[in-house]
């Protein structure tokens, strides 16, 4: 790209110039245009072409990975991060055809009639040869390369055909990625995976992050008003870490806040997070929109989020992540106390 060129400092301030003048030519400031940079420079990394394009994309990943917006210079150690990344990639795509895959599911609760009123579905996924992988490690390769959309149906499929078996009608909530969004079949998919399982509409919920929306607004528009045509629920997940919040609630059809953890976890240490979770409970309830907070952890956020009005709560302290038979108390009534009773002595600490 560079001929003639003096040395890193100069690509390095190529580089700058770049980012730059695309975050000044965003239409949008507060939608800016994500920019990553790789460079590699000959003959220090390779002399031919083909190798230099290479280690300049292995450059560009290292960028990526470690926040977009940037630049990072080729590193030899970055081959072996890249191998290690590419076979991640291979073993994520035949996953599911090996039945690696798993659903874990996180109950939630409703503070005030002190009951499970549902459950988030979280992927899980246990490789023979790696262990436990960490939803943080392979989703955002799973984003990056498209397998999202194979893993997300699936989850998909899974999460409804297992509330359909529940004798109590409760609510399974779904994540989904802007990859799936972004699919022009995605609410036709959805659509058909209901009719195939039987669950009804309204005991789906599907939450998206605000990151999901910005990266194409009308297209995800149209998108989210074709679900909740189909009578799926919509919730707005990490709400308060995003770019457009407020503009966002006026503009999506959202029946649901989700209050990011990182503010629940400072309730009662930090007097501002206690600000913005009282803030966001209000703007719940004067838009009409049930607020659920999770990451709850201790006694103290519980009772916290109790004086406050919060509508539901999810997190460690009413259940860890586990697999649906461990709630089958809550799911068909089997073995435990009743629902209330059991649901009341938790919330109430």
């Amino acid at each position: 790209m560079l001929p003639n060129i003096s040395g890193p400092a100069a690509a390095g301030r190529l580089a700058e110039t770049i980012l730059e003048a695309l975050r000044d030519a965003s239409d949008a400031p507060e939608v800016p245009i994500a920019t990553s940079i790789g460079i590699a420079l000959s003959p220090d990394d390779a002399d031919d072409r083909q190798s230099l394009m290479s280690h300049a994309d292995v450059a560009l990943y290292r960028a990526k990975k470690e926040g977009r917006g940037t630049y990072r210079f080729f590193e030899a150690k970055m081959g072996a991060e890249v191998r290690d990344r590419r076979q991640l990639d291979h073993d994520l795509r035949l996953a599911i055809s090996r039945d690696e895959l798993w659903l874990a599911y996180q109950p939630q609760l409703d503070i005030r009639h002190g009951k499970v009123v549902g459950f988030e579905a979280l992927v899980r996924w246990r490789s023979p040869s790696r262990g436990e992988i960490s939803p943080g490690v392979f989703i955002p390769v799973a984003e990056e390369t498209g397998a999202i959309l194979q893993i997300g149906d699936w989850v998909l499929k899974e999460a409804c055909r297992e509330a359909a078996s529940w004798k109590m009608p409760l609510k399974v909530a779904v994540n989904v990625s802007a990859v799936q969004l972004h699919n022009a079949s995605f609410a036709q998919e959805l659509h058909q995976i209901l009719i195939e399982t039987g669950l009804s509409a309204k005991r789906l919920e599907i939450e998206i992050t605000e990151t999901a929306l910005v990266r194409d607004l009308n297209r995800t528009l149209a998108t989210l008003r074709q679900v909740k045509a189909l009578g799926v629920e919509i919730a707005m997940d990490d709400f308060g870490t995003g770019y457009s919040s407020l503009s966002n609630l006026r503009a999506f059809p959202f029946d649901r806040i989700k209050i990011d953890r990182s503010f629940i976890k400072q309730v009662n240490s930090n007097q501002q997070a206690a600000t913005i979770v009282r803030a966001v409970l209000g703007l719940g309830k004067g838009l009409g929109l049930p607020v659920i907070a999770e990451g709850v952890e201790t006694d103290e956020e519980l009772r916290f989020l109790q004086e406050e009005s919060c509508d539901e709560v999810q997190g460690y302290l009413l259940g860890r992540p586990a697999s649906i038979d461990s709630f089958r108390q809550y799911t068909h009534l089997e073995a435990g106390l009743p629902p209330a009773a059991s649901d009341k002595r938790v919330a109430n600490g």
